[in-house]
């Protein structure tokens, strides 16, 4: 069994739903839900839009590999609706899953690169996940999210 920690955002109709939605289908397919973080209105990151997002973090426990946990994301953001994942250009969303670590591992594929590597950037991606694992190590960067965070 692995440890990972997922991002989820949505700034699209129903916000809270489809936070919830994407949290339930990741327990009935994924794995465990250990934690769940309170649900965070941000502003938009890298491009302009009227629509705020909420953002939550996820912590889970799953019997998937990393690019199966990935496959299982995506699935999942298909079926909510999302047809095409940010390449480079950011744009309004129904729902978006990222993996940010799975367990200590250290990886770079084409398809996925652990630990996500803008999510010490990221307000939105690090204060949900300050709320449920402050002292989580980064397998990187050698510190724990509290101290990333800043805190």
């Amino acid at each position: 069994m692995a440890v990972a920690y997922l991002s989820l955002g949505t700034n699209i109709g129903n916000k809270r739903r489809h936070l919830i939605t994407a949290a339930a289908l990741l327990a009935e397919r994924v794995g465990d839900i250990l934690a769940l973080s309170d649900m965070y209105e941000t502003e938009p990151w890298g491009f302009e839009s009227e629509n705020t997002f909420l953002n939550a973090a996820a912590e889970l426990q799953t019997t998937c590999s990393p690019l199966e946990l990935l496959d299982a994301t995506r699935l999942i953001e298909i079926e909510m609706g999302r047809i095409e994942k940010s390449n480079g250009a950011y744009h309004d969303r129904i729902i978006d899953i990222d993996i940010l670590m799975y367990d200590d591992l250290v990886m770079q594929t084409p398809r996925l690169t652990i630990p996500h590597p803008l999510m010490h950037k990221r307000p939105f991606v690090m204060t949900p996940l300050m709320e449920i694992a402050p002292d989580v190590v980064h397998p990187v960067f050698h510190k724990t999210i509290a101290e990333l965070a800043g805190l």
